[in-house]
């Protein structure tokens, strides 16, 4: 869907007396909602973009007032960067206890060492022991314990100072 197909679905919307229209095609979402009081045209335009994708540049129409927002998922910048983050090597169900009545593997705040077992992946019925690469201090657990967890998916931030 194109800037102009857009621009006319808004003036059809606007001139309709319709409150609200909401459209969903393959990777764009488009809900307008306008005002019956007044002129006010909301719109509410979105459209999912791969993360290094340019946003398009949106222009509003000029019969009728309207606001176009554009969004796009775009991850930020990682706040942690000074620290590491220990990542899941497979697919599995992640848990932090070697058994249920055992005590968990670290806490935020432990310090481990290379090699020390961190948590300990289920996959395909086999539990795999997730050792440390880097020594540190554990500083935050990003999965809850019995979750399940896929392919490089964070699991730990370590403070290796």
């Amino acid at each position: 869907m194109d800037l102009k197909e857009i621009q006319n679905l808004i003036k059809f919307v606007a001139n309709s007396g319709v409150a609200e229209v909401k459209l969903e095609m393959d990777d764009v979402k488009i809900t307008i909602r306008t005002t019956l009081e007044g002129n006010v045209t909301e719109t509410t335009y979105v459209q999912q973009l791969p993360a290094q994708a340019q946003l398009p540049q949106a222009v509003a129409p000029q019969t009728a007032p309207a606001v176009v927002n554009v969004t796009s998922e775009v991850s930020a910048p990682a706040e942690d960067s000074k620290f590491i983050t220990i990542k899941s090597p497979i697919i599995g169900t992640f848990y932090r206890k070697p058994s249920p009545d055992k005590p968990v593997f670290t806490e935020v705040g432990s310090t481990i060492a290379k090699g020390d077992v961190l948590c300990v992946i289920e996959a395909m019925k086999l539990f795999n022991e997730i050792e440390s690469e880097v020594s540190g201090k554990i500083v935050k657990i990003l999965v809850d314990d019995m979750s399940p967890v896929e392919f490089d998916q964070p699991l730990f931030l370590v403070d290796p100072s």
